[in-house]
């Protein structure tokens, strides 16, 4: 038998309000957030923006099926991104015909 790890697609919101999106291999996405609030590489995005906050993870099976979505959520816009991290997957399509979601038009 062997190890199987989870693979996570993960969200963070920088200091300035920037959104990055990374993925990771392991039990607990919460281990690569403190590896780039620790600041290990100069160069990389979030090592100016610290400190960064986890606002979304989500775990995959299969690492490769956690790059794809890593790759898809990384070009979409802000405003897709806001609606994953407030889990509102429905309001997907609209955003991303219009770029923002239609108004309600339900009461309450």
């Amino acid at each position: 038998m062997y190890d199987v790890q989870s693979a996570w697609v993960y969200i963070l919101r920088c200091s300035d309000g920037l959104y990055y999106v990374g993925s990771h291999r392991g039990p607990d996405p919460a281990v690569r957030v403190s590896e780039h609030n620790a600041g290990l590489d100069p160069k990389a995005f979030t090592y100016r923006r610290r400190p960064v906050e986890l606002v979304w993870a989500g775990d995959f099976q299969f690492i490769t099926d956690a790059i794809a979505f890593e790759r898809q959520l990384k070009g979409w816009s802000r405003a897709k991104k806001e609606a994953v991290i407030q889990g509102a997957w429905e309001a997907l399509p609209d955003l991303a015909r219009s770029g923002r979601p239609r108004p309600s038009t339900g009461s309450g």
